[in-house]
């Protein structure tokens, strides 16, 4: 990761988080030891997400594959456990 790709960063992350404001992406993931991120996202097709993902600032630093999710489960989509009085 040089200075070039670095200054990409902040406005990468403003991209991301306006994604997920508007509700395309559901969850966002980086591990820095093996460079790799997952981005979990709601789109009508792959192209659609294709065409979001090419409008990072570091969509050229990427080669990614698009795969349609049969089933995503989190507990965070979980409705809070009951704590009784």
């Amino acid at each position: 990761m040089d200075e070039q790709f670095m200054s990409f960063v902040p406005p990468h992350r403003t991209y991301i988080n306006y994604l997920m404001n508007k509700g395309t992406i559901d969850s966002y993931a980086v591990a820095m030891e093996s460079q790799t991120c997952w981005i979990t996202m709601n789109a009508e097709s792959k192209a659609e997400a294709d065409k979001c993902l090419a409008k990072s600032p570091l969509y050229k630093y990427w080669t990614y594959e698009i795969e349609e999710l049969f089933v995503y489960d989190s507990q965070h989509l979980r409705l809070p456990a009951l704590q009784l009085n």
